[in-house]
């Protein structure tokens, strides 16, 4: 079958039934090749319509923090003084780069959480 750029959600369910008809196919034939061009076409369409909702990068790190039973004194030694630290964790002052990193490591968070920061 002849695949073009999904532009409806028919036409996404479409490819999603076919890719789930070949999704075990057989590599270098005609079907794995099929399934090649349906996941790309796939993806496309779902970066193009579905939204990811937005993370609150705060929330994650009082998440974090409660986990391991810190306190906001804890961070001073990250991101300053307890004053800083009050400032970052209420939302009053911005994360810098530099704070974005050690949070980072500290808590092992993926760097794509920091970058959609306000």
């Amino acid at each position: 079958m002849e695949w073009k750029i999904i532009k409806t959600e028919r036409e996404h369910k479409k490819a999603l039934k076919r890719t789930m008809e070949i999704f075990h196919a057989e590599p270098n034939t005609p079907e794995d090749d099929e399934l090649g061009v349906l996941l790309l076409l796939i993806k496309d369409y779902e970066d193009r319509t579905v939204k990811m909702p937005e993370i609150d990068v705060l929330e994650v790190i009082k998440d974090k923090m409660r986990e391991k039973g810190l306190k906001n004194k804890d961070l001073e030694c990250i991101i300053g003084s307890k004053g800083h630290v009050s400032s970052i964790l209420s939302g009053r002052r911005e994360i810098t780069l530099k704070i974005a990193k050690k949070l980072k490591d500290y808590f092992q968070l993926p760097a794509e959480l920091f970058l959609h920061t306000s």
